[in-house]
């Protein structure tokens, strides 16, 4: 795994041992970040089940401005806060909690994301409980959009879904506030 654009290109990043957790493809990425990339300058953007933190830290390497990474799991944020650390990023935007308690804890500090990036473990409803949290909290900037990461789920009634990807076994679904 590894950064495949911007400043830190070709960077290789510290990744888990086994399959337990499935980092986002390099291909799933570039794609990716190749549709975000006239939003991707000076951007706001939320890690939310960070992993290793390769989503990220690919936004930081493409010019936003900062990126808040959060996991649940003590072992992934050792590995965000090396792979951050590799390329001399600050980690001080890194949080160990549950996405239910850190997305209320944005909502109370009046924190507004241009981007979104949620990719919870498949066969949970953690994606579909972020979505309607994130709605609820009215966390997305004016412009901001949620790029939902899953295993081939249905097309969500929360938020504006407008185009879905896929990757191999992965679908990208991007969602972003309904139009009032």
């Amino acid at each position: 795994m590894r950064v495949v654009g911007g400043k830190y290109r070709g960077k290789v990043l510290k990744t888990f041992q086994g399959t337990e957790v499935r980092p986002t493809s390099d291909r799933a990425k570039e794609s990716l970040f190749n549709i975000l990339a006239p939003q991707i300058m000076g951007a706001t953007v939320l890690d939310l089940f960070a992993g290793t933190g390769s989503v990220g830290l690919e936004a930081l390497s493409r010019g936003a401005k900062e990126v808040f990474f959060t996991d649940v799991r003590r072992e992934s944020l050792q590995i965000v806060k090396a792979n951050l650390s590799s390329v001399k990023e600050s980690t001080e935007r890194v949080f160990l909690m549950d996405f239910k308690d850190a997305l209320s804890k944005f909502s109370r500090e009046g924190k507004k994301f241009d981007i979104v990036f949620l990719d919870p473990p498949y066969h949970t409803e953690f994606g579909e409980e972020a979505l309607a949290l994130i709605q609820r909290y009215e966390l997305l900037s004016e412009k901001g959009i949620v790029i939902f990461e899953h295993d081939g789920k249905e097309i969500l009634d929360v938020l504006d879904h407008y185009d879905r990807r896929k990757y191999g076994v992965a679908y990208l679904d991007f969602y972003r506030e309904k139009t009032k």
